[in-house]
């Protein structure tokens, strides 16, 4: 049974960081791709990240040169590093997994955690 659990949302100026923790269990095979995806409201949900369980990583273009994605295997946590935060970074931030090769579209991935709220003003 897997279980993501995101966590550090909030809201911040223009310009801010925050650093978005996606704690998961339940990954019995060590090939499962992570991603980071976002959706603001009245809009579909988007990819904004995805790490592979060799540590390659993709980003959306919104977000490249201000987002990291990473995640620390002894503590089974996905991290996203968010810089230079924009308004249009508002929405409801949701990390995901699966099994097999990574991907950034979302109707692949088989396991989501509940979102957390990051709010840019």
């Amino acid at each position: 049974h897997v279980q993501l659990v995101e966590s550090g949302g909030g809201s911040v100026q223009a310009g801010g960081s925050l650093k978005l923790s996606c704690t998961y269990s339940g990954y019995t095979r060590s090939n499962y791709c992570m991603g980071w995806f976002r959706q603001a409201p009245g809009r579909e949900r988007e990819a904004v990240a995805a790490i592979d369980s060799d540590g390659s990583t993709s980003y959306a273009d919104s977000v490249k040169g201000r987002f990291t994605i990473s995640k620390d295997n002894a503590k089974n946590t996905l991290y996203l590093q968010m810089n230079s935060l924009k308004p249009e970074d508002t929405a409801l931030y949701y990390c995901a997994g699966g099994i097999g090769y990574c991907t950034m579209r979302p109707s692949w991935y088989p396991n989501w955690g509940q979102g957390t709220q990051v709010t840019v003003s």
